[in-house]
C-alpha cells in the first residue's frame, strides 16, 4: 500500500471550514463562530482553530477583525483553495507510491545481487565440473564489444546466452541493463549451454 503523508489536523479543518464557506452554509461577509466554539466543534484546541483560520486569512478566504470576529471573505478564494488542496493531495499520494516503488526495486536488486552471488559461488566450487553456471568470459582489448551495449549486440539474439552479470575490476554489475555499455577488461557472466560459450567466444574475439 502506497505510504499516505500525514496532513496537520489544522490543515484538515482549513480545508473543511473552506468547503463549508464554498457550499455557502456561511455568506458572504457573515461572521463565523468564534474560535472557542469552533474548537469545540471539531475538539481540538482554540490554539489550532487559529491556525486554520489563519490558513483561510492568508487565501484571502475570511478576514479577522481584531476585537470584532472572523467574517467570510470569498467564496471563489474558497473553491481555488480546495482544488489546490487536492492537487497537492494527489502528488502527496503519487511521491508515496514512488517511495513505495523504490523501496521494492532497491530489496528485488538486494535480492538479484544475492542469487548471482551464490550461483558465482556454486560456478567456483563446480569449476571442474561441466555445470559451470554462469560462464564467464574477458571482452579482448580489440573486440568489437567494446563501447557498445547489449541493446546494440543484441546477445541474446546472436548468441542465445542470457547476460546475468558483468564483472568490472572489482565491482560486479549484477544484471545490467540494456543500455550498460561495455569496457575494455569487462568479464560476462552468462547463463547459456557449453554451446553457447563457443558461440560468444567467436562473436566476442571477431
Amino acid at each position: 500500500m502506497s505510504k499516505r503523508y500525514s496532513v496537520p489536523i489544522y490543515m484538515k479543518i482549513a480545508v473543511d471550514m473552506a468547503g463549508r464557506i464554498y457550499k455557502s452554509e456561511f455568506g458572504h461577509n457573515q461572521k463565523i463562530r468564534g474560535r472557542s466554539s469552533l474548537a469545540s466543534e471539531y475538539n481540538v484546541s482554540p490554539e489550532t482553530i487559529r491556525r486554520a483560520m489563519r490558513i483561510l486569512e492568508d487565501m484571502q478566504i475570511v478576514k479577522v477583525v481584531p476585537s470584532s470576529g472572523i467574517y467570510v471573505a470569498s467564496h471563489e478564494r474558497a473553491e481555488e483553495f480546495i482544488g489546490r488542496f487536492r492537487a497537492r493531495e494527489s502528488i502527496y499520494e503519487l511521491q508515496g507510491r514512488m517511495h513505495d516503488l523504490d523501496k521494492q526495486k532497491k530489496k528485488i536488486d538486494t535480492e538479484i545481487d544475492g542469487i548471482i552471488k551464490q550461483i558465482i559461488d556454486y560456478s567456483n566450487r563446480l569449476k571442474h565440473s561441466d555445470q559451470i553456471i554462469p560462464l564467464e568470459l574477458p571482452i579482448p582489448k580489440k573486440s568489437h564489444f567494446i563501447g557498445k551495449s547489449m541493446a546494440d549486440l543484441k546477445v541474446w539474439y546472436y548468441s542465445g546466452a542470457t547476460v546475468v552479470g558483468v564483472r568490472r575490476k572489482d565491482q560486479l554489475i549484477v544484471s545490467p541493463g540494456p543500455y550498460e555499455v561495455f569496457q575494455e577488461g569487462d568479464h560476462l557472466l552468462f547463463v547459456g549451454s557449453l554451446e553457447c560459450l563457443d558461440r560468444m567466444t567467436i562473436w566476442v574475439n571477431e
